[in-house]
């Protein structure tokens, strides 16, 4: 026979990890430090640059 499970503690449970997961991704994405950020934000600028260069112009 199939096990009973209560659908509303299998439902919280999934939020939790949801959760969870999007915490992990916010430390991941907001906690670095002013320097790491600094970094990340000129090599966006190099690539974005590198990617502009090679932009073909319309005539």
């Amino acid at each position: 026979m199939a096990e009973i499970i209560n659908l509303r503690r299998v439902k919280k449970t999934r939020q939790r990890q949801t959760a969870a997961k999007a915490a992990a991704d916010n430390r991941a994405r907001f906690g670095r430090t002013k320097a790491e950020k600094d970094q990340a934000r000129r090599q966006a600028d190099l690539e974005a640059k590198r990617q502009e260069s090679h932009r073909l112009e319309d005539d």
